[in-house]
């Protein structure tokens, strides 16, 4: 029987859903937590871990791993019995990957030390997953698996991904409304399949990211009754004082002519596009706005064009905070077979992207680069790129 060999970080929840799907399917994998970034460097096209090494050539991406080691043996029915299920299986996986991987990082990965903690990035990421969580407990509420009667190559994947957000920051407390999840989740990982690769899986019962809803402080409620002599109970504190919006303010600090409402009507309404930007660059002022690049910077990740246009949806929807001092356009460039590349360019209030970055957590994952604004005049090259990535609508970079 051909042999395989997986390269992942020890500990990859990454490398899980190939290694259990392995066996179910009675494949020999062996796993090199030691070679991986020299692996990874000299095999993968990203550059990334994990990847496994076939007989005939390298496969990156904890999902294709999966899916290629799933689909060796089809007695096991790992991918389904049937076209229909193989297609729901994938639906599920892209659902995986799209609403509750992103959030389900975000939240656990501060624990972890693997990126700083940030307090309103990690209370959108609880509120994200538990929206996901909400979908997974309709749809369970009469089956015991995703897909058919039995675990498929969909549970595993999913199952994968919660398990360090459900070990670590998904108390009790949390999980309470989704009773149908936690019963799936602990019926998967108590197969001895998954056993074999992630040992006993204790629940969380508390959140070590100190954040889960929920919950409350301790103690005995109403305190000591005994003390007939109770001290005074503090003043509460007074309301902080609303700070107002910083574009806000600037607005009225540093007032500028440019009027962002009419340039987006000019744009919706005008009968050509050059028009548009004829009168965008007339009313453009340097010196109150400026214009950006935007450059996702994990391009490799993007696998199918819909899942990627729905991120590109997302981070637009994210930005509604800043609506009336921001005007954007991305765009997704490339194919599947080549590349997906996420950029855009953003028309924002001031000269810095600081307040795009509080306003979304999301323009984190990108490099912003300046192409205009104070002290920086736009050149006919970056006036051309501009046009471009606003009004081309078929071939954009060639």
């Amino acid at each position: 029987a051909p042999t395989y060999k997986l390269f992942a970080p020890a500990g990859s929840f990454r490398a899980f859903a190939p290694l259990i799907a392995a066996e179910y399917n009675g494949v020999n994998v062996e796993v090199d937590t030691e070679g991986v970034e020299a692996a990874a460097k000299s095999m993968s096209p990203t550059g990334k871990a994990p990847l496994l090494q076939t007989p005939q050539g390298v496969i990156f991406s904890s999902a294709a791993m999966a899916r290629f080691i799933a689909s060796i043996r089809r007695d096991t029915g790992l991918m389904g019995s049937s076209l229909q299920d193989s297609a729901t299986i994938d639906a599920w996986m892209d659902w995986t990957a799209q609403d509750v991987e992103l959030p389900a990082c975000v939240w656990w990965y501060p624990v972890a030390g693997y990126m700083p903690a940030n307090a309103d990035a990690a209370a959108k990421a609880e509120a994200d997953l538990g929206a996901a969580l909400a979908t997974l407990q309709t749809y369970l509420m009469d089956k015991t698996y995703l897909v058919g009667h039995q675990i498929t190559l969909a549970d595993i994947v999913l199952a994968c991904t919660l398990l360090y957000p459900f070990k670590l920051v998904c108390d009790k407390s949390f999980l309470k409304p989704y009773g149908n999840v936690v019963r799936w989740f602990t019926t998967c990982v108590n197969q001895p399949e998954f056993a074999a690769v992630v040992g006993k899986v204790e629940m969380c019962k508390k959140s070590l990211a100190g954040g889960a809803k929920g919950g409350g402080g301790g103690g005995k409620k109403g305190g000591d009754k005994k003390k007939k002599d109770k001290a005074a109970a503090p003043a509460p504190a007074p309301a902080p004082k609303k700070t107002e919006h910083p574009y806000k303010i600037m607005d009225k600090e540093a007032p500028s002519e440019f009027n962002m409402d009419a340039w987006k009507k000019m744009y919706s309404n005008a009968k050509t596009y050059d028009e548009a930007m004829s009168y965008f660059w007339e009313k453009f002022d340097q010196e109150g706005w400026s214009l950006w690049l935007q450059t996702y910077n994990y391009n490799e990740d993007n696998k199918r064009i819909f899942m990627t246009a729905n991120a590109v949806g997302g981070f637009i929807q994210r930005t509604d905070e800043i609506r009336r001092w921001s005007f954007g356009v991305m765009d997704v460039l490339g194919t599947e077979e080549t590349v997906l590349e996420i950029k855009g360019i953003w028309l924002l209030r001031g000269d810095t992207v600081e307040h795009m970055v509080n306003a979304n957590d999301d323009a984190n994952w990108y490099t912003w680069t300046k192409l205009a604004g104070k002290g920086l005049a736009a050149t006919d090259e970056v006036k051309a790129q501009v046009k471009g990535y606003w009004t081309e609508e078929n071939e954009l970079e060639g």
